[in-house]
């Protein structure tokens, strides 16, 4: 294993070096296959740093154990450290020996506004704000599929993608109910609400494992709606398909381009279908996809977000951390790691 582990290291390092060579760069084909490379490689690089700055810092917190003044801050750094390691190490573990076929795989993310209203919507697009910063921190490309926003910047349903090698392993913790606690912006009185929004998360689906017979889709085109302004389409470039058999129905009008539209459309219709069949043919994940999306009620969560005491509470480990502005700002890293540690016991 540890012969495996220094081979990633050393490949990762001599892609860092070629990136870096004039005569890769000129070479876009060369210089994209080279990314796409050292990408799947990021999960087994980052996690060995980490396990390395960790024991470092254990080594160097030890020697202040002597120091009767320092003593307890030297402990509790060794504590930290300790956790850092143990999560690294499942997250080694997993990049290594991925137990979940999918987890490799770029992801499809439905986020609808549920029980709040104005205020759903608004949580809704702070958890797309909070997904694409995460994103963007492990190296993924985030894009807009299809949105119905609001006219005070939230949505009411959002659908994006989040491109790169092993982001589902990364996102697919986040299906369920998220409940918000705060005071809205337009509260006057300073009312605390509680409102949800509900995320799905689908492996994103290739044309070789799922092929749609074309005579199976029924496609509208129409004029795309919006809150209004310079986001009003006039021509008829939003899309609808239907998938007849199943009765599916996608929409995409996020760009002017009606082709496009139909790309990004078509993309997240596969993940559907082909989440359906594996529901089907794999009788423990029946129903997952309804229980991802839920009803968007109250009462079902798989997260609590306080912003007045600044927590965030994951109900599915137990797991609270007073970091909500950190957390809001895509530093998602412990909450994930501590869900893929519960995963594989």
């Amino acid at each position: 294993m540890q012969d495996k582990i220094k081979k990633i290291i050393n490949r990762a390092y001599e892609i860092d070096d070629l990136l870096a060579s004039p005569e890769v760069y000129a070479d876009p084909s060369a210089y994209a296959a080279l990314m796409r490379e050292r990408r799947s490689l990021e999960p087994v690089v980052s996690a060995v740093k980490k396990i390395n700055d960790a024991e470092a810092s254990i080594e160097a917190a030890k020697e202040l154990l002597a120091d009767k003044e320092l003593r307890e801050l030297a402990q509790e750094e060794i504590h930290q450290a300790e956790e850092t390691v143990a999560a690294a190490k499942a997250q080694l573990d997993e990049a290594l020996n991925p137990k979940d076929p999918d987890g490799q795989k770029s992801v499809i993310i439905e986020i609808r506004s549920g029980v709040g209203g104005g205020e759903a919507a608004l949580f809704a697009a702070d958890l797309f704000r909070m997904y694409s910063m995460y994103a963007e921190k492990k190296g993924f490309n985030t894009e807009v599929l299809s949105a119905n926003d609001t006219e005070l910047g939230g949505y009411r349903e959002l659908t994006f993608s989040v491109e790169g090698e092993g982001a589902f392993s990364r996102f697919k913790y986040e299906s369920g109910i998220h409940r918000v606690q705060r005071v809205p912006e337009t509260e006057s009185s300073g009312r605390i609400h509680t409102s949800a929004v509900t995320v799905a998360v689908l492996p994103e689906a290739t044309e070789v494992e799922l092929e749609i017979n074309p005579a199976d889709l029924m496609i509208d085109t129409f004029r795309s709606g919006g809150a209004g302004g310079q986001h009003v389409n006039k021509t008829e470039s939003a899309i609808r398909i239907t998938h007849i058999p199943t009765g599916v129905v996608v929409e995409c009008q996020d760009e002017r381009s009606q082709h496009k539209n139909k790309d990004k459309a078509m993309k997240v219709l596969r993940s559907r279908l082909l989440e359906a069949e594996r529901q089907k043919a794999d009788a423990e994940r029946a129903g997952e996809r309804r229980e991802q999306v839920g009803t968007g009620d109250r009462s079902g969560r798989i997260r609590t977000y306080n912003f007045p005491q600044g927590r965030i509470t994951d109900h599915r480990i137990g797991l609270t951390l007073h970091k909500i502005e950190q957390m809001m700002n895509g530093d998602l890293d412990e909450l994930i790691d501590a869900l893929i540690r519960e995963a594989n016991k």
